[in-house]
Parts: structure tokens; C-alpha cells; sequence
């Protein structure tokens, strides 16, 4: 097999340290040295591994990642050396003979050959946008469990306030649960509080407000909804940062934003997962492949024995999820229109794949191009083939025992 990189380093990392192979050339044609020795992952000990690896003029360096140890070594090692930070799935060392020792040997081999890809690693503005991103829409959940606390705690107090409210932390919600929590527990003063459309609730709150709710429920509920203001501000200040670091991606936000279901929230986290660059990407299908949401490959002896999707980018999959099911609940556009067509066939699961893969497919095409997104409406079936449609419909009355005879309408 050919040797692509003469010199070049395999790094097994671990939270304390890392196992640092470099295989060099041999005294004679054709022969390879490697040496493996033991670096600490502190700072200090990752700058004095790049002079190391510099003075050994090595051609490329490649690193597992593994959990999160690997970003310091990467981040330090990318400023002056050709680093790549290769998926495990692809990087297996033979079974049984599993040492840190051997798996850089093993590491430092293929990536001599040139046999391991690089995972995307975006730059250091990108960076910043995803773990903005990421922190934001962690924040999202806990808040969301928090709630959740608040209206099973809630249950315990015979309160069943979200029994009526749809929103247990709307205005309403808000005013009567603080009253609550100060000392009234009068349900006909507590719903006196509701606004707009719930003023029409009146009688169904008194009700649901009737309960037995103490000074310990008081003290209870006065420490859930702390906590939740507390979510909420982190949320609000996780937003004005990601507002600033999205000012270079503007123009991409506000096109992204024209796809249906895509939402400013969604358009910030497929801009921060992808990079906002489709370069990286040769072809929208690679894009889809990487983000996990288009089918595998799996064929052995003319059999196919799985099409499952990969495990991909789980943040931007969770984004597109969101994204698809909002736009399959729309009336007007063309995505509900295939997310019907194929449900119908298929089941729900699959169409909300399929939507992803095409919101995808446009983001790709938008942000290589420029152009925006242009809906192809809800007639697009239908004008594809209208013979098929027409005799579909009257197969359909033929067999309800109807006979149809049928002219063209004047234009």
C-alpha cells in the first residue's frame, strides 16, 4: 500500500494524557520507525507537543474524538501543524489488542496511508455561534423540565390551574400562581386576576382553584418558579450573545428563514452546525449524509438488509425535526403536501425524514447559490402528471357504482 505521509503522528488522547505516536523513515528505503511517548493534557504540555512535532517536520497529525479531550490538543495543534480529528467508527483497531499504546501505533499507520477522513471542524467565530447555540437550547429543556416540576407539584396541592390554562407560565398564569404564593387563596379573587380570552374560563378556574394549597406548597412553588425566572434570563442572555455573533451570517439567516418551518431560532442552529459555508459539502446529498437524516447503506448479495439513517449531528437533527413537523402542519406549502403523500405510504416517521432531508437539500442549495427559496406549491403533484390523477379519480366513482362522463371546462 502506498505511503502517502512519511512522517506522521497518531495521538490516542485520555482526560490526563495522551499517547503520542510519530513514525518517521528508517535509515533504509522502505523502513518506518515509530516512537511512542506520554504527554499531559494541561496546556503547557499540548504547546510543548507542538514544538515537539514541529522539530520532527511531521506531514500530518491525526486524533481520535474522543468525548470532549480532544479540543485542546486539536485547537492548539491546528495553529501550526495539518491536524485532522477522525471519527472512532472509522478508526477501529483490531479487536482483542485494544492498548492506548497500540491504537496510536494503529492510528499514526492509517493515517500514513492515508486511510481516515476528516470530521468537519468549523472555525473559531462558528465555534463560539454553536456553543451559544447548544447552551441555549439546553437552557430551553431544563426550564421546560422545571415547568414540568412545577405542574406535577401543583397536583399534590389540589390546584389544577393547567387542567384549564394552556400555558402554565403565561400572564394569567403568572399572576394568579404569585398571588398564590403571597397569601391569597380565594378562587374567586385568584381568577379575578385572568385576562383577555380566559375571562370566558372564569367559572372552570374558580373551580380548578379550589384547593388545599399550604404554606409549604407556597414555599415550594415559590422555589420552582425562582428557578424558571432564572432559566429565563439565562435563555434571554444566550439570545442577545447569539444575536451579535450571527451579525457576519444576517443575509443567510434571512434567506434560510423563508423555507417553511424554519424559524429565526432553527435558521441561527443549522447556521451554526454547518458552518454557514456549503464548501465543506461537495454535494447536498454529502451534507445530508453527515447531518444523519438520508438513508443507509446496507446491501450484501443483491439483498438490501438495512436502510435505518446514521447516527449524524444530532443538535442540527434535532432542529430539522422540528423544522419538518412545522411545515408538515402548514396548509399552503409544498413540504405538507409531500409530508402527506408520503405518510400515507410510508407512516409518519419516514415523511418527517423525507422533509428534513429536502429543507436540507434547500438550505444547501440556498446558501451555495445565494438564491431564495422559491415554494413549488401545493398543485406540484398534481400538475406533474394529470392523466394519472383523473383516472385515479374515476376508478374511485366506477367503484362507488357510478358512471362519469367527463368534458374539458371552457377556458
Amino acid at each position: 500500500m502506498d505511503v502517502v505521509h512519511d512522517r506522521a503522528v497518531g495521538i490516542d488522547i485520555s482526560k490526563r494524557n495522551a499517547k503520542v505516536c510519530v513514525r518517521l523513515p528508517g535509515q533504509q528505503a522502505g523502513t518506518f520507525t515509530t516512537t511512542v511517548t506520554t504527554w499531559g493534557s494541561t496546556t503547557n504540555q499540548i504547546l510543548a507537543l507542538r514544538e515537539f512535532l514541529e522539530a520532527q517536520k511531521v506531514s500530518v497529525v491525526v486524533m481520535e474524538s474522543t468525548s470532549d479531550y480532544w479540543k485542546p490538543f486539536y485547537y492548539l495543534l491546528e495553529e501550526s501543524l495539518p491536524v485532522l480529528l477522525v471519527n472512532a467508527k472509522n478508526a477501529r483497531n483490531i479487536p482483542g489488542r485494544k492498548t492506548d499504546v497500540s491504537y496510536a501505533q494503529w492510528l499514526a499507520q492509517l493515517a500514513a496511508h492515508g486511510l481516515l477522513r476528516a470530521s468537519f471542524v468549523p472555525p473559531e467565530p462558528i465555534r463560539v455561534l454553536r456553543d451559544l447555540t447548544r447552551a441555549r437550547a439546553l437552557t430551553v429543556q431544563d426550564r421546560t423540565r422545571q415547568i414540568q416540576r412545577l405542574e406535577k407539584f401543583l397536583e399534590s396541592s389540589g390546584i389544577k390551574l393547567s387542567s384549564v390554562v394552556s400555558n402554565l407560565l403565561g400572564v394569567s398564569s403568572r399572576m394568579m400562581l404569585d398571588a398564590l404564593v403571597a397569601g391569597e387563596r380565594d378562587p374567586q379573587v385568584l381568577s379575578a386576576l385572568v385576562q383577555r380570552r380566559l375571562k370566558a374560563k372564569i367559572p372552570e378556574l374558580i373551580e380548578a382553584l379550589n384547593g388545599r394549597f399550604t404554606a409549604h406548597h407556597a414555599m415550594m412553588v415559590r422555589a420552582h418558579l425562582k428557578q424558571i425566572d432564572s432559566f429565563t434570563e439565562c435563555i434571554d442572555a444566550f439570545t442577545l450573545e447569539i444575536e451579535a455573533a450571527m451579525e457576519p451570517f444576517q443575509a443567510a439567516r434571512d434567506a434560510l428563514e423563508t423555507i417553511p418551518g424554519i424559524s429565526t431560532r432553527i435558521a441561527e442552529v443549522i447556521i451554526a452546525e454547518t458552518g454557514g459555508d456549503m464548501s465543506v459539502f461537495p454535494t447536498a446529498g454529502h451534507l445530508a449524509s453527515w447531518a444523519g437524516v438520508c438513508p443507509g447503506s446496507n446491501e450484501s448479495a443483491g439483498r438490501v438488509t438495512s436502510s435505518h439513517i446514521l447516527p449524524g449531528n444530532k443538535h442540527l437533527k434535532a432542529a430539522l425535526g422540528i423544522a419538518a413537523m412545522a411545515a408538515a402542519h402548514s396548509k399552503t406549502s409544498y413540504l405538507a403536501v409531500k409530508y402527506r403523500r408520503i405518510a400515507a405510504r410510508r407512516g409518519p416517521m419516514k415523511a418527517v425524514v423525507a422533509l428534513e432531508h429536502t429543507i436540507l437539500t434547500a438550505v444547501w442549495n440556498m446558501l451555495t447559490t445565494g438564491e431564495i427559496y422559491q415554494d413549488l406549491e401545493l398543485d406540484h403533484y398534481t400538475s406533474l402528471n394529470p392523466d394519472r390523477l383523473k383516472n385515479r379519480a374515476l376508478k374511485q366513482l366506477h367503484n362507488l357504482g357510478y358512471e362519469v362522463t367527463i368534458t374539458h371546462a371552457a377556458a
